[in-house]
């Protein structure tokens, strides 16, 4: 299989071209951006020196001409949203496979879209797009799409512990406060005064409360697994760290629920399902065991106190947050194994 990848200088791109490169089952023929078009994908990204990224060269990112490429069977966006769906308005008719690591087509409501994110530029493509966070959305996916959207970062540490215990009546669907601690590499590459080491390093703090996008995602997803509206807290935060995330989510126990109820839901869930890892009630998951990987880990304890569980994960937004998932995604649509190029 061809894949390509339009937009690949960014943080979450070039952990993307790795993971396409040294996968088994597929060639990446084509990797797109304006900027370097024309310097070999090694020149920009050193550390795949020695590899087939010597030969390989960043191509101009036009979306008429990347339509016509007729040996692509699949193409990852990652760019910034707006961007992703004029590339998807040329990809789609053309008939190929497209997984969109922006948040154009994450959210299925257009006025909910608007409300974080602005105008939409494909707004008749929401319909055909589908929300796919694989050890969550109904298998049927793989054969009603041709446009996946791959979660976000912040996200993926919020759903993959909540959506089974909503959806099982383990806890309450009012109170949900979560709050989350990412690395900078969340921020993209910016030239901007707050992301330089000396403002980073030694400091964390609060950013985006009330209203962060990635807000609008974790809501809509989270209603449709309980059947009916979820509000919540959501508190993000800037860690001095280059990459991981951390998430802990404090919700009222539902009447009756323990912590062995809600350990039985994560299992039925999850048994099976490789990227998921359930630790022991009172070992809390670490962003420095999960860096690399394509893996969450999540925990839970029980507050006899205050009625709460205290629910924690941790992931790599660029793996499991990003690229890794897309990978993963990719994987399940094409027929291979579902770890495929991924640890």
């Amino acid at each position: 299989m061809n894949v390509g990848v339009v937009g690949a200088s960014g943080y979450s791109g070039e952990v993307l071209v790795k993971l396409l490169l040294g996968h088994p089952q597929v060639k990446l023929s084509v990797v797109t951006s304006r900027q370097h078009a024309g310097k070999t994908v090694a020149a920009v990204i050193p550390a795949l020196r020695g590899t087939a990224a010597d030969q390989l060269k960043f191509s101009e990112s036009d979306p008429t001409a990347l339509a016509a490429r007729k040996d692509i069977d699949l193409w990852f966006l990652a760019l910034p949203h707006g961007a992703a769906a004029d590339f998807a308005k040329a990809l789609l008719p053309a008939g190929r496979k497209v997984i969109d690591l922006s948040a154009d087509f994450r959210i299925a409501e257009l006025a909910v879209y608007e409300k974080y994110y602005g105008s939409h530029h494909a707004p008749e493509l929401l319909s055909q797009a589908r929300f796919v966070l694989p050890e969550l959305t109904d298998p049927k996916w793989k054969q009603e799409l041709q446009l996946a959207a791959a979660p976000g970062c912040y996200p993926t540490s919020v759903l993959v512990p909540l959506a089974p215990l909503l959806k099982a009546g383990i806890i309450t669907r009012d109170h949900i406060v979560a709050n989350s601690f990412s690395g900078v590499s969340g921020a993209g590459k910016k030239a901007e005064e707050q992301y330089l080491f000396v403002e980073r390093a030694e400091s964390a703090k609060a950013y985006g409360l009330a209203k962060h996008r990635h807000l609008a995602e974790i809501e809509e997803q989270l209603s449709a697994f309980a059947g009916g509206k979820i509000v919540v807290q959501f508190n993000p935060h800037l860690a001095p760290m280059r990459r991981g995330i951390a998430t802990t989510i404090t919700v009222p126990a539902a009447k009756g629920a323990t912590i062995e109820t809600l350990y039985t839901a994560w299992r039925n869930a999850y048994t099976g399902r490789p990227f998921v890892s359930i630790l022991t009630s009172g070992e809390t998951p670490d962003t420095a065991y999960v860096t690399g990987t394509n893996r969450v880990d999540v925990s839970a304890v029980h507050d006899a106190r205050t009625g709460n569980f205290v629910i924690t994960s941790a992931l790599d937004n660029l793996v499991k947050g990003a690229s890794g998932q897309a990978v993963q995604i990719m994987n399940l649509w094409l027929g291979f194994p579902e770890t495929s190029g991924l640890i």
